[in-house]
């Protein structure tokens, strides 16, 4: 007969000590302390490996592939995404992944970064053989430069810290901040020498804010047609507020018989007449237009037209074409409606 299993006791419990709001705040000083001083440490040790390093990454004709494990892999992650989002197309590969098919992923086009603080990562080292016999170049960022890592790599970055941030000296910390901030700077020369600008960030940032400044026309947000109140220079006042009133944006443009804009009448120019006292009954468009109105070309990006109506005080523009004819209208209401503004 099998006994049955001893009862095992968990672990005794320990109680926190009393939390020690000057301790906290004076650990949090030293972290800052400390970490700024990994980053500033890179400074000096930052020279012809690193211009070596961009040059290879500007030079490969398929990506950067950038490996890392546990917290490495975190900021790995990190670094690809900045690298994609800034000109350099990268992806991130786990190294535990490679070893089994994920390899697959990595041609002799590529480029491998691989981060890791001691440089003898097990996943890591099990898989730099391999990408040799592919032909793949390796980049390593580490803090062991005697490692294996810094043996098999063509070009070697030096990332290591004095000591972590964490009063164990264990958990990363310092290191991966280190880290973080190198990859940053290999983005950064990249990206400058790309010659890459803020229209080509925003291309691969559409849904962002920045995104939409820079990629939205006035033609993606314009009203047009028959939604774009417009009458003729002759059209008695009546017809002419019947034609605001029903297109809804508060002005109707006055277009001559080619389309061309003449002028545009509003909600406050209506008030300063009626503020007057004249009878408008017997008048016509021309009579009561604003000549010349401020207008805006349709392929113009809408935060100019916003900037337009911010910087003169309106809430709508007419809009036209490269003959001055009349194409559209847009007024703030859309503009938010588009998260231009």
């Amino acid at each position: 007969m099998v006994s049955p299993p001893e009862h095992v006791l968990p672990p005794p419990h320990r109680a926190p000590p009393a939390f020690d709001a000057a301790q906290a705040l004076r650990l949090a000083q030293e972290t800052f302390d400390i970490e700024a001083a990994a980053v500033l440490g890179l400074k000096a040790r930052t020279g012809a490996a690193f211009a070596q390093a961009v040059e290879r990454m500007l030079s490969i004709r398929g990506r950067v592939v950038v490996m890392g494990m546990g917290k490495s892999g975190h900021v790995g992650r990190k670094i690809a995404a900045t690298l994609a989002s800034t000109g350099t197309p990268a992806l991130f590969v786990h190294p535990a992944e490679a070893s089994h098919g994920d390899l697959g992923m990595i041609t002799p086009d590529d480029l491998v970064l691989a981060i890791s603080n001691g440089g003898e990562s097990d996943e890591i080292t099990a898989i730099l053989p391999v990408l040799k016999r592919l032909g793949v170049a390796t980049i390593a960022m580490t803090g062991g430069l005697q490692s294996t890592l810094a043996v098999h790599a063509e070009v070697v970055l030096d990332s290591g810290v004095a000591k972590e941030a964490c009063p164990l000296n264990l958990a990363p910390t310092a290191s991966t901040t280190a880290q973080l901030a190198l990859g940053d700077a290999l983005a950064v020369a990249l990206l400058d020498a790309r010659g890459f600008r803020a229209e080509d960030f925003a291309r691969s940032h559409p849904g962002g804010a920045l995104g939409r400044k820079l990629l939205t026309h006035v033609s993606d947000v314009m009203r047009t047609g028959n939604a774009v109140p417009h009458v003729g220079p002759d059209t008695r006042f009546s017809d002419l507020m019947r034609e605001m009133s029903g297109k809804g944006l508060g002005a109707s443009a006055v277009v001559d018989g080619a389309g061309r804009v003449l002028g545009i009448f509003t909600d406050g120019d209506l008030r300063r007449l009626v503020e007057k006292g004249l009878d408008l009954r017997g008048l016509v468009a021309r009579e009561v237009m604003h000549p010349n109105p401020r207008v805006i070309r349709q392929d113009a990006l809408a935060a100019e037209a916003a900037d337009l109506m911010e910087q003169h005080r309106i809430t709508s523009v007419l809009v036209v074409d490269a003959e001055g004819r009349l194409c559209g209208a847009v007024n703030s209401n859309d503009l938010m409606r588009a998260k231009v503004i």
